[in-house]
Formats: C-alpha cells, structure tokens, sequence
C-alpha cells in the first residue's frame, strides 16, 4: 500500500506526463516563436506565465522543456535499469570470471566521478541529446549492476532456489518465482532517484552551455538564459527553478516508506 505522501507525488508526476504529452497539441504554439513587441510581459489572460526575453511564451518554453526532461528520465532510466539488472544478475548467477570481469569494469567506473563523465562526453557533443542520453546511462546502470549482483547472490544460495533447481524448474521459472520479486522494489528506489537525476544532469549541463543548445527549450538552459532579467521580471527566472525543483521532490517522495 501507498503512502499519502506517494500518493501525491505519483498524482503530480502524471500531471506532468499529461502536460508533456498534450499541452504542445492543445496549446499549438511554437515555443521558438520570437515577438520582440511583447517581451518579458507578466502573467495575464494571453500569456499565463508570460514572456522571455525576446517574446516567447514561457507556457509553451516550459510544457517543451518539461518533455524533453521527462524523455530524458524516462529513457535513461529504462535503459540504465536493462543493462544493469540483466549484467548484475548474470554476475551474481555465473559468478567466476564474468563475475570478476563486470565487477572490475564497475570498479573503473566508480574510479570516476560521475559529474566529470557526463560532462566530458556532453562537451564533445554539445546539443547533442543522443551524447547526454548515453553518458547518463553509462554512468547510472552501475547502481543498478551493483544491487542485482548482490541480491542474485544472496538469492541463488538460499534453499528455496536449490530445492526448485533439484525439482527440475528452468532459470525463467527461478527468475520469476525468486529473484524477481526480491530486486522489484529496489530496483524500483533506485529507478526514482535515477529520473531525478537525470534530470539535474541534464538541467546542470545546459546551466553552463555544454548540454542542449538555443532555442531548443531546456530547463537549466533557461535558468541561465533568465538570469541577468531577474530584476526586471523575477517571476520569468523562478518558474523553471520551481519546476525542476518539482520534478526532483516528487521522484524523491515517490520512494518514501510504506504506511
């Protein structure tokens, strides 16, 4: 069962995937769509969120910004969860010298820091989504190898697996009855904090220029791109700084214990 504080944040996270998914066909309005006669223009009835510096809807900079994070976590996540768990339990299974190989090739990559990897590949192709989504998952399937090892191990060695092995039951069936259901809800903790994660990755990069590039809307890119108005229109440079705030949280609640 779901906790309340779950709950919410679940309920607010499908707000956001309903929006990225419908608010650019409902709304239809290009977010690179300049109109210099209206620049930094508050909230009102025509703008809700108002205008940037040269014009263009925040509404709409914000709905495509909130996607391409979404996307980004999404896909990261998927991929990063795949790769980890299906190498992590075949360590654990096998053991011997893939085990030693994987767990040294983890190692390497531990050695070291996350941050500088996905900056490196990110400044060798800036703008690039392909080069942030594969240096995001080249650093976060280590998690997800170094948990599905250890629990493969611990799993494969209790006596339930051995008396199901010696009635005949093939790996799926151990897999499915054993293992499964003792790395689902790690994995699942593990999966929050990777999408919120990949978030700031992507928010971090495109903060100093190194990550998506102008125009595209991207939510770190608009913070730094926002700053120097924050006098003139503070309400334009605290919506994405809200936003991503709110997307982190509610990935984070989404992990709380259950009541």
């Amino acid at each position: 069962m779901m906790s309340l504080s779950q709950k919410l944040s679940l309920s607010l996270l499908s707000l956001f995937v309903l929006t990225a998914i419908l608010g650019p066909l409902v709304m239809n309005i290009d977010p690179n769509q300049q109109n210099l006669m209206s620049i930094l223009v508050p909230p009102s009835a025509e703008h809700w969120l108002g205008t940037d510096q040269y014009g263009r809807s925040m509404l709409s900079r914000l709905t495509y910004a909130l996607r391409l994070s979404l996307a980004m976590a999404v896909i990261c996540v998927v991929t990063s969860a795949a790769i980890g768990c299906l190498l992590g339990m075949l360590a654990g299974w096998k053991g011997g010298w893939i085990d030693r190989g994987l767990s040294m090739l983890v190692n390497i990559l531990l050695a070291l820091p996350a941050l500088v990897i996905v900056l490196l590949l990110a400044a060798m192709m800036p703008g690039s989504f392909a080069a942030l989504y594969f240096a995001i998952s080249l650093i976060q399937w280590v998690e997800y190898f170094q948990l599905s090892r250890t629990i493969t191990r611990k799993v494969m060695a209790n006596e339930a697996v051995q008396n199901s092995r010696l009635l005949g039951f093939n790996r799926w069936y151990l897999i499915r009855r054993h293992l499964w259901p003792e790395l689902a809800s790690p994995v699942a903790t593990i999966a929050s904090f990777g999408a919120a994660n990949a978030i700031l990755y992507m928010a971090s990069l495109g903060f100093i220029y190194v990550g998506i590039q102008p125009p595209t809307s991207e939510l770190g890119l608009m913070i730094v791109e926002l700053f120097p108005y924050y006098s003139e229109a503070p309400w334009l440079l605290i919506q994405p700084i809200i936003l991503i705030a709110l997307l982190i949280m509610n990935f984070h609640l989404l992990t709380g214990s259950k009541r």
